[in-house]
C-alpha cells in the first residue's frame, strides 16, 4: 500500500488506489494488522475522494449561478 495521502493526489489516482485496497481486503489474504492498515488507508482515500467530488460540485454550482445565467435571453430576439 502507498504511504501518506498526498493532498495533490488526483481523484482518479485516489480512486484507483481505493479500489486496490478494497480488492486486497476482499482477498482474505491480509493479516489482521495489514487489514487494519488497509481499512485506515481506505478511509483516508474515501474522505479524499469525497472532498474532491464536493469541490467539483461546488464549482459546478458557481458556474450555474454565475456564468451560465449570463446567457439567458430576455425578450424576443427577433424584435431587435
Amino acid at each position: 500500500m502507498a504511504g501518506k495521502l498526498q493532498k495533490t493526489q488526483g481523484f482518479e489516482a485516489a480512486l484507483a488506489e481505493l479500489e486496490q485496497v478494497v480488492a486486497d481486503m476482499e482477498s482474505g489474504k491480509l493479516s489482521l494488522e495489514d487489514s487494519l492498515a488497509a481499512y485506515k488507508r481506505g478511509a483516508e482515500l474515501l474522505q479524499h475522494c469525497r472532498g474532491r467530488l464536493e469541490d467539483a460540485q461546488q464549482q459546478v454550482r458557481v458556474l450555474e449561478e454565475g456564468t451560465l445565467q449570463a446567457f439567458q435571453i430576455t425578450g424576443d430576439a427577433s424584435q431587435s
